[in-house]
């Protein structure tokens, strides 16, 4: 049995060090530094990977492993599937339980209830910023997202070139600069496609 530590941060200017510093007491730590809107980060999967049955994957906070219900019960699945149990830090701790049994159906129990509650929170947020969108754009005062780069930007012209002899999207980033996922929407929205 092993506590095996996973942290996360939503992007690459962000720091790890409080997650880790609550974490020391772990045996092995994967990390990301990507958004939790995606279950595609690879530290995920490498300690999805490596946990073993009796392993304890621990986290600080449970919206470190996903930020929807379905991404978080998808991922508690597979935690269980290897049998290996998780436990998130900022919950009441379990500790004086000695029933395996009780402990894990607390545990499952609990995180469940706080997985209504962050997707119920995650659903307000989005209602009050479509009221807020609303009110705004009666008052004339709503612009709406604006676009990173011109259509004629030369670095994004770059990009489309880069792309169209061969390049990857991330080999696009790694010469230009523009994120991989700003750049696929610019090449879809303007539809910049490989023949």
């Amino acid at each position: 049995m092993a506590k095996i530590g996973y942290a996360r941060v939503s992007s690459k200017d962000q720091q790890l060090d409080r997650q880790i510093s609550a974490l020391e007491d772990v045996s092995k730590l994967f990390s990301d530094k990507l958004s939790g809107q995606s279950i595609e980060r690879p530290q995920l999967k490498a300690m999805l990977d490596y946990i073993r049955e009796g392993d304890i994957v621990v986290v600080t906070e449970l919206d470190r492993l996903g930020r929807n219900n379905e991404d978080l019960t998808n991922i508690m699945n597979q935690i269980q599937q290897k049998g290996a149990t998780l436990e998130v830090l900022n919950l009441p701790t379990l500790s004086g339980i000695e029933d395996d049994n009780l402990r894990r159906l607390i545990n499952n129990l609990m995180i469940e209830i706080y997985k209504y509650q962050a997707e119920s929170e995650r659903q307000k947020i989005k209602e009050r910023q479509r009221e807020g969108i609303e009110i705004a754009k009666a008052k004339g005062k709503y612009k709406g997202g604006q676009r990173k780069f011109k259509d004629d930007d030369p670095r994004l012209q770059l990009g489309f070139e880069l792309y169209l002899s061969g390049c990857t999207d991330k080999e696009v980033e790694e010469k230009t600069g523009i994120n991989r996922r700003t750049f696929r929407r610019y090449r879809e929205r303007m539809g910049v496609n490989k023949i």
